[in-house]
């Protein structure tokens, strides 16, 4: 473990700032800096030479700043393996286009049942730089690690490495899907024998040239994967009308099951963990049912991908609320799916005109801006047994600070329509009753 005297941490967010304290604590002198804090940035104007500079997950390597830095030969470390790099127990490492937060809230809920103590970090959780200054030392800590966090690990290694699936995704940031697999496979590039590396039984022969230091095992529901779940089943594990029984989570289920077998714990451990499973807030969350029409909130599906898995699992006559600002430019893919699933969607933010255009002869597509504008034309549309399905396939930083306040806007709105139902059935009853 390399202990730095001086670095430069590029970001103020949550893992720049734990990057912060973890080298403070160390007696580093550190310089934080940020495009909103410290637009003027020079690097002459440092008082000081860093020995490295660590980068927040928002700062790619084409930003200014980091391929001036990497000019000047400052090496470059992301946040992530920093945090790593102080662990004192094992790390399972999960990362992939979509999913990953529930599988890693999944583990750790398996883990947990085994009666074994762990921690969620990375881009779930604590930053990793955080989780390693826990005053508890952990049995585990279950990482959710992202393509931007891939683009400058070096010598990173999980004990136990997932990839759940490769689908278009940051493509404005990776500019195309070779690229971001790549990246992808830099999460098993330091593996050692001892360790294990799980893949979706389908990608494996795309990654045949990556050099696997050990042979993976395989997930997925087709015939021949390692781990196969199959009606309702992985192996002789049932997990028939659980959260994960669909055709949707059941390759996360196979690997989950793949997770449990590399670290010893019990079959009942993955049972009953998924049958206890809450879903984490703003994936496929119920937020409301008024006058028999369902209100779910899935804000954190922001690429195509998460949008049609969101409709895969949804029944009945769909409202979708989809746009934002979007991370793909090919649209074509999704219009069969609309065209099946979807009575009619309501277009929100600065994807809206592309999505018309893409669209319009597959599904009704109705413009309405804001959120809060396609909530109440959904509304007015929707009969009993009808699903208004936020699913916006876009980032929200057109008109929100993230998904999450996506999502709240949301049920906040569902609530308001519930509320507007029920003072309103409250009057027709005191008329009735007088």
């Amino acid at each position: 473990m390399h202990k730095y005297r001086e670095a430069l941490v590029l970001g103020c967010g949550r893992s720049g700032r734990a990057a912060e304290a973890l080298l403070r604590s160390e007696g580093a002198t550190v310089v934080s800096i940020a495009d909103e804090t410290t637009p003027d940035y020079r690097y002459e104007a440092l008082s000081f030479e860093p020995e490295v500079a660590i980068l927040s997950p928002g700062f790619s390597l084409e930003h200014p700043w980091v391929r001036e830095l990497a000019e000047r030969g400052v090496p470059l470390l992301s946040e992530l393996e920093l945090g790593w790099s102080r662990r004192d127990c094992p790390v399972i490492a999960v990362t992939g286009s979509n999913g990953k937060s529930t599988v890693v809230k999944w583990m750790v809920d398996m883990l947990a049942q085994a009666g074994r103590f762990a921690v969620p970090c990375g881009n779930y959780g604590f930053p990793v730089s955080a989780a390693v200054r826990l005053p508890e030392r952990p049995d585990w800590l279950v990482m959710e690690v992202s393509s931007f966090q891939l683009e400058t690990v070096e010598r990173f290694r999980p004990d136990v490495g997932v990839l759940l699936n490769v689908l278009p995704n940051h493509l404005d940031r990776h500019n195309n899907i070779e690229t971001y697999g790549a990246l992808k496979l830099r999460l098993f590039k330091q593996m050692e024998t001892g360790d294990t590396a799980i893949l979706p039984f389908g990608f494996v022969s795309a990654a045949a040239d990556f050099p696997f230091a050990v042979e993976p095992e395989t997930f997925g529901t087709e015939q021949g994967a390692g781990y196969r779940f199959f009606e309702g089943r992985v192996g002789e594990v049932d997990l028939t009308g659980t959260y994960f029984d669909n055709e949707v989570l059941a390759a996360a289920a196979a690997a989950v099951a793949a997770v449990g077998d590399a670290c010893g714990l019990p079959p009942s451990a993955l049972e009953d963990s998924a049958r206890a499973f809450q879903p984490l807030p703003h994936r496929m969350e119920p937020v409301a049912e008024v006058n028999g029409v369902k209100f779910i909130n899935d804000s954190k599906a922001t690429n195509l991908a998460g949008m049609c898995a969101a409709l895969r699992m949804s029944s009945g006559r769909v409202h979708l609320i989809a746009g934002g600002r979007a991370k793909e430019t090919d649209l074509s893919f999704v219009k069969d799916l609309l065209a099946q699933q979807v009575s009619r969607l309501y277009l929100i933010g600065e994807a809206s005109e592309a999505m018309q255009a893409a669209w319009e002869d597959s599904v009704i597509c109705l413009p309405c801006g804001r959120l809060e504008e396609a909530v109440s034309a959904a509304w007015e549309r929707a009969v009993p047994g009808d699903t208004i399905l936020l699913s916006p396939a876009c980032t929200s930083f057109d008109q929100f600070s993230g998904f999450n306040e996506r999502g709240e806007v949301f049920a906040c709105e569902a609530s308001r329509l519930k509320n507007v139902c029920k003072q309103a059935g409250e009057k027709n009853r005191k008329k009735r009753e007088g």
